[in-house]
């Protein structure tokens, strides 16, 4: 079944104005731009629910690739196609390869962090702020491994050059939204900066997608990941 409207399936469409919409899980009425096509309306906290098994995986990861520790995070029951719930997990993804790969890491607070600033991010950055969460998670994950605050010197800097490079990278490859491109596309990012600043020995092998048949939008051919395209690419 291909990822829409978490109630009935249906395609979503992306309206122009927020509209107050109420949830049709938890019945909450908030401003929103996007439901499905048939009215039906899920908030982020709705469509993020469950997201606390992503601790308990990340915890008892031994892998240093971010994109292997994020496919198993996009395999778990509460992950879906799309979602801001990946404004988190690709900062977990990193935190968790670095920690794996050496790099001391209180790893348990530093994902507290990532999974509340994560959260703040919204569904639907990409089209309405012009910024992809996978992207801006890349950049909250530099602020939390630094210790990175408004006040900061290089610290701050570089936590803005990471987000900036991740949405470089993921504006090259143009819309619509894919969840899973982005978040690939940034974690590749994230490790070419990750070894020129902090020189912590972590590495991709290989993406290759396997879930663009769930996407409707997908690129095809386009999409550097679609089939067993090379993750270098």
């Amino acid at each position: 079944m291909k990822d829409g409207c978490l109630i009935c399936g249906a395609d979503l469409e992306y309206l122009s104005d927020e509209i107050p919409m109420k949830c049709s899980i938890c019945h909450k009425t908030e401003q929103s731009k996007t439901r499905c096509v048939h009215g039906h309306y899920v908030c982020d906290d709705c469509h993020m629910k469950g997201m606390d098994s992503i601790f308990s995986f990340c915890m008892k990861s031994q892998s240093r690739d971010p994109v292997e520790i994020l496919e198993g995070m996009m395999s778990l029951p509460f992950c879906h196609m799309h979602g801001p719930e990946h404004h988190v997990m690709v900062g977990a993804a990193l935190l968790s390869a670095c920690r794996n790969a050496g790099k001391k890491i209180d790893l348990e607070h530093s994902l507290l962090q990532i999974y509340r600033r994560g959260r703040e991010v919204p569904g639907g950055s990409c089209g309405y702020w012009g910024a992809c969460g996978a992207g801006i998670s890349t950049g909250i994950f530099v602020s939390v491994l630094t210790f990175s605050s408004p006040l900061s010197g290089e610290s701050w800097g570089i936590s803005n050059l990471m987000t900036a490079r991740a949405l470089e990278r993921i504006g090259r490859y143009g819309g619509p939204r894919c969840c899973k491109r982005n978040s690939y596309l940034a974690l590749i990012e994230a490790v070419k900066l990750i070894k020129e600043y902090f020189d912590i020995p972590i590495e991709i092998k290989k993406i290759s997608c396997s879930r663009s048949s769930r996407n409707e939008q997908c690129l095809r051919k386009r999409c550097p990941f679609f089939r067993n395209a090379d993750s270098g690419s």
